[in-house]
């Protein structure tokens, strides 16, 4: 089977659900069973690295891996479960508002005393932990938008106008130099890190694959197009005052000209895209399908919900002095060319 050099490899398993799926993929075993699945820990390494090469084959897939097993049926129900826990989970654990509004008045204030990572890295992260965060980040900047764009054709009317013109912005505008993507390996480049798709993936930890699974989860599924609509809010709306501070990192820390750019680039166009998804986006899709309000509200919660989970790993491996990645990266190299 010839290889595209655009597909990633697969990463190594992280116990025995990931391990039935890769082996399964490359056909060399069967799928896990249910009572493997129920086991595993549902914000684990496991189950989230299991979860994420399922997805994975709906992007660009992984070298060595048959295409034709996107839609394979048993592979298809052995996501389900994992996708089934995964869900049960974050409704149960998402702190809850009762409503669009309320969940968006919580997005929309500024903390005078930000505990967050880009509040610290803008403070006092050094050079080390700016590269760790675009390493961890890379597994969905490198495929910026994508997950989102699943949702346009279950739109129509306002929401879908609105959609587009913001995911149009995402992918460059028109201009392939512009794709944000691309602008976040050039800062990848400075960083001395590798821009490879998929490079950092057996790297990331398990917090990490649950914030780029839940995109994939919320995308893939008709169902839960008004989650993945709050959760595109969240992410636009809180964009533009952390990209601010992320960008005073850069400087700080003298990360280089394009990583200061990337961050530069979303501080204005997040500004006006916040607009756009408030009174457009979500707008359009509650005017003509109103009984989605409550699952717009646990988009923009849950998205919270795992990045504070992120964070807090970050954070509390940083502060120990030790490297968030499971595999630390080498010593820093400045401003690759």
């Amino acid at each position: 089977m010839p290889q595209d050099p655009q597909e990633p490899q697969l990463p190594p398993a992280r116990g025995p659900v990931s391990a039935a799926v890769q082996e399964y993929l490359l056909g060399a075993g069967p799928l896990p069973d249910d009572e493997t699945v129920a086991r595993a820990d549902v914000y684990g390494d496991d189950l989230q690295l299991a979860l994420y090469i399922g997805y994975e084959l709906h992007y660009r897939g992984f070298a060595g891996v048959s295409s034709d097993l996107e839609w394979d049926p048993g592979l298809l129900r052995t996501r389900a479960a994992l996708e089934h826990r995964f869900l049960s989970a974050l409704r149960t654990d998402t702190p809850a508002h009762d409503s669009v509004e309320d969940a968006l008045a919580g997005l929309l204030v500024e903390p005078v005393d930000g505990t967050g990572v880009s509040h610290f890295l803008s403070k006092e992260g050094e050079l080390w932990h700016v590269r760790e965060y675009a390493a961890q980040r890379s597994l969905y900047h490198l495929k910026e938008a994508d997950p989102h764009a699943w949702v346009l054709p279950r739109l129509w009317g306002r929401a879908k106008a609105g959609m587009a013109a913001v995911e149009f912005d995402e992918f460059g505008g028109g201009r392939a130099d512009r794709v944000h993507a691309l602008l976040f390996a050039n800062l990848m480049t400075d960083l001395g890190l590798d821009t490879t798709y998929g490079h950092y993936l057996d790297a990331a930890c398990a917090e990490m694959l649950a914030t780029v699974n839940l995109m994939s989860l919320l995308g893939l599924h008709r169902s839960l197009r008004g989650a993945l609509v709050g959760h595109f809010a969240a992410v636009e709306i809180t964009s533009s005052p952390g990209s601010r501070r992320l960008a005073e990192a850069m400087r700080r820390t003298g990360a280089g000209a394009a990583a200061e750019h990337f961050y530069d680039e979303h501080v204005e166009a997040d500004a006006v895209h916040e607009q756009v998804v408030r009174h457009e986006v979500i707008g359009g899709l509650l005017a003509e399908e109103p009984h989605l309000a409550a699952d717009v509200a646990f988009g923009i919660d849950v998205t919270g919900h795992v990045e504070d989970r992120l964070a807090e790993r970050l954070l509390r491996d940083w502060a120990q002095g030790r490297s968030s990645l499971r595999t630390p990266l080498p010593s820093e190299i400045h401003h690759i060319s």
